[in-house]
């Protein structure tokens, strides 16, 4: 029985409707609070809280588009902005493959496929922190998807080497010739509305410091950019 059959049922088992169901869930993203405090908000238990938005959040992951899904429509001609950040976390402060020199933090790494106005076409699922953007871009499809479609890719130097279509910016260099520094210029000019997704991304309280497990950081970032594109739809 998916959750919406049993949500609509209003069973006597169920301490909440839906409605009250998806306000808990909302209060929980994005405040970022123990399940203590909204289950004592909803008079609910802590485990029916728990209960209540582990599987909230799994019916709304289930709606994010996936890769594939997200380019289409796009081809050659067009372009999109890719770039990483990392969900910090507090659960792993021992585990060394969570945490990335470059940020000196715990955490996982998400990667975004956005529009060229910044809004988020596509999150992928979250790897540990210490995780390289282009190998993630790489393990993820990113590269291969978007060489297929002929969609050309603006990415930081972190994506150095990645080929195919992915464009990043020149190093500086002191004789660096003049086009090399209008072609920097412009690339940083056309991709710094990206920095807008993970922005909205991260509005989300529960993704600046999660303290979920890590295994549930993917699906929270899915069941949140569910969220966004209900909020652009409307």
């Amino acid at each position: 029985m998916t959750f919406v059959e049993k949500t609509s049922l209003n069973s006597p088992w169920r301490r909440l409707g839906c409605f009250k169901q998806a306000l808990l869930v909302l209060a929980h993203l994005r405040k970022n609070e123990t399940f203590a405090q909204p289950a004592a908000g909803f008079g609910v238990s802590t485990a029916t809280a728990w209960r209540y938005v582990d599987e909230t959040l799994d019916v709304l992951a289930a709606w994010a588009p996936g890769l594939h899904e997200a380019l289409t429509g796009l081809g050659e001609g067009d372009f999109v902005i890719g770039d990483g950040t990392l969900i910090p976390t507090d659960r792993i402060a021992a585990d060394e493959p969570y945490y990335p020199m470059k940020h000196r933090k715990h955490g996982m790494n998400v990667q975004v496929i956005a529009r060229p106005d910044g809004t988020p076409l596509w999150f992928s699922r979250a790897t540990p922190g210490r995780t390289h953007d282009l190998t993630a871009a790489r393990a993820h499809g990113i590269v291969q998807a978007c060489l297929t479609r002929q969609i050309l890719v603006l990415a930081d130097r972190a994506y150095q080497g990645a080929g195919a279509t992915v464009r990043t910016p020149y190093y500086r260099h002191r004789e660096q010739p003049e086009h090399y520094q209008r072609f920097n210029q412009d690339h940083a000019r056309l991709r710094a509305p990206g920095e807008r997704a993970f922005a909205q991304l991260k509005s989300w309280r529960i993704l600046r410091r999660a303290r979920c497990s890590t295994r549930r950081i993917g699906t929270v970032v899915q069941a949140v950019h569910t969220l966004l594109n209900c909020s652009y739809s409307g």
